[in-house]
């Protein structure tokens, strides 16, 4: 009897032992709930709309509620009142408040583009577009400070553009009105993100002719940040966080954009599969997505220089002291 009463301990013992390492999403009732605050929706997150529509999240156990920013300025006061615990924006929200001196400021855990996501849109078909052609007319920018006007005005200058001399730059227009503007007659091109460049182009009101992200390279234009206290209390939840982004990640990296546009097409119910599969494939082959989770170094001294160029940036930051990739580091190694 003692000999039964052993053996069924042990099996009972590795039946949990295996449940434990299943892949199977954590039953409801048991999942840490994680408020995630997204910059803006765009197919330009597609990874994390993958890790959600999937279940990466729920298998990691974690009950991931989203809500939407419109302005990394908007998210990074998410994050600093405790309305969030982790925030998708800009780097450079998180090196002006490092900057302003506030203490627990968020930090970067988690990179999850490489290049900026927005295109721009003329009102007239420019096949064989060149930066040059911006001069003298005017364009639909994005909030001074932020990562999408520091970008173009990178470019621009970049490509021997003056900025307010040879191009006029509209920057007073809020991050969710651009579109409307440009089409009530606003500016001769608009700087937009997807899907919303392709629904101007698809409705005959303008024509995307240029790829901030192929002019500007390689930039870690977002990541997710929490503040340093969030992370050390709560350990396995940005590691398990990382690692379902992580699994977004690959899985975008080894699927074809039509699996892509069908996985997240619940994230854009306005838009058709053949819409969706347009966009993710404009993004997949410039390379948008990072294959992994770690922030470089590389990157984040590219932003700054950026950032300096842009009279932006009133001090260097060191990179440890705004970014921890040891949780990325982590999950990389499981």
């Amino acid at each position: 009897m003692k000999k039964f009463i052993s053996l069924f301990l042990a099996s009972g013992m590795t039946l949990s032992l295996l449940a434990g390492c299943s892949s199977q999403p954590t039953a409801e009732a048991e999942r840490i709930p994680v408020r995630l605050n997204e910059v803006v929706h765009s197919v330009f997150y597609a990874p994390q709309y993958v890790a959600q529509e999937l279940g990466f999240f729920e298998e990691e156990g974690l009950d991931v509620t989203v809500a939407i920013g419109n302005g990394a300025d908007k998210s990074m006061t998410a994050l600093l009142s405790d309305s969030a615990d982790i925030a998708l924006l800009g780097t450079e929200a998180g090196l002006y408040v490092y900057n302003e001196g506030k203490e627990d400021y968020p930090k970067a855990f988690l990179q999850l583009t490489q290049r900026a996501g927005n295109f721009l849109v003329s009102r007239v078909d420019e096949p064989d577009f060149k930066w040059e052609n911006l001069k003298g007319k005017s364009v639909i920018g994005g909030r001074l400070g932020g990562m999408p006007e520091m970008v173009l005005e990178y470019v621009l200058k970049e490509n021997g553009l003056k900025l307010n001399e040879d191009v006029e730059v509209i920057n007073n227009i809020d991050f969710s009105s651009t579109a409307g503007a440009f089409t009530g007659n606003v500016g001769d091109y608009t700087v937009e993100f997807e899907p919303v460049a392709t629904t101007l182009e698809s409705s005959g009101s303008g024509f995307i002719v240029a790829s901030l992200g192929e002019a500007s390279g390689y930039v870690p234009y977002t990541v997710y940040m929490a503040r340093d206290a969030f992370m050390d209390e709560h350990p396995d939840v940005i590691e398990a966080f990382t690692r379902a982004i992580y699994k977004g990640q690959v899985w975008v990296k080894e699927h074809s954009s039509e699996e892509i546009a069908k996985a997240i097409s619940p994230q854009f119910p306005d838009s058709d599969i053949a819409t969706l599969t347009t966009i993710v494939e404009r993004y997949k082959a410039q390379d948008t997505w990072k294959e992994d989770p770690v922030f470089s170094e590389e990157g984040f001294n590219l932003i700054q220089d950026i950032m300096e160029e842009g009279g932006q940036l009133t001090a260097r930051v060191p990179f440890a002291d705004l970014v921890r990739t040891d949780f990325a580091e982590k999950v990389m190694k499981k």
